[in-house]
């Protein structure tokens, strides 16, 4: 799957960014279409971070709409839907450091022992996606990173994100996926847009 570019990534994150506050401004939804990688179906999630803490997470794991749209979504999502935090208000987009994760469609990690799962997890590059029955939960490459988690742990934090017990990614009908992103983000707020080294979650 094709990388964006460092301008593909800007103006993703400018997208982001639009779309939020005219929705918060308006209550409409932003009609846009973007050209080029924009056009092609890709996961994504937007993230919100206010000074330095985390504001609002939210976006598709699949592949299922375009790009452009997905942002929009996502971001709009993120801003007014995360269950975690209140909506966001417009004053606070002067605080709010906006950032866009690019993904790689989910790959499942097929073991035939399932202690063997962290050797096949790499922290700094896979994002996981753990399934179990009804619930899921994801976690995206950088969080493994910002908390200084081994692989074990991840599984057992993805676990617990998708409210099942810690544990459960030993069990037989637990399915379990990763997957790559990349990462663009504002380093202030309306600041400049770097791509961010996932290994080391700096701008």
């Amino acid at each position: 799957m094709k990388l964006l570019s460092l301008e593909d990534g800007v103006r993703a994150v400018k997208l982001a960014r639009e779309a939020i506050e005219t929705y918060l401004k308006t209550g409409k939804k932003l009609n846009k279409r973007l050209n080029g990688v924009f056009a092609e179906k890709r996961g994504v999630f937007t993230t919100l971070n206010k000074h330095r803490m985390l504001r609002g997470c939210i976006g598709f794991p699949y592949p299922i709409k375009r790009l452009d749209e997905a942002i929009i979504e996502s971001a709009i999502a993120a801003a007014t839907e995360d269950p975690r935090f209140p909506p966001v208000e417009l004053k606070e987009m002067d605080e709010i450091e906006v950032e866009v994760t690019i993904l790689t469609p989910p790959e499942k990690v097929e073991v035939e022992d399932k202690t063997e799962l962290p050797k096949k997890i790499e922290v700094g590059r896979h994002g996981l996606l753990i399934k179990r029955g009804f619930y899921s939960g994801l976690l995206l490459p950088q969080v493994a990173v910002e908390y200084n988690f081994d692989a074990e742990e991840f599984l057992t934090q993805t676990c617990l994100k998708a409210g099942l017990s810690p544990d459960c990614w030993l069990l037989e009908d637990t399915e379990v996926y990763v997957f790559e992103g990349q990462i663009f983000a504002e380093k202030e707020p309306r600041g400049e847009v770097v791509e961010v080294d996932i290994k080391s979650c700096k701008l």
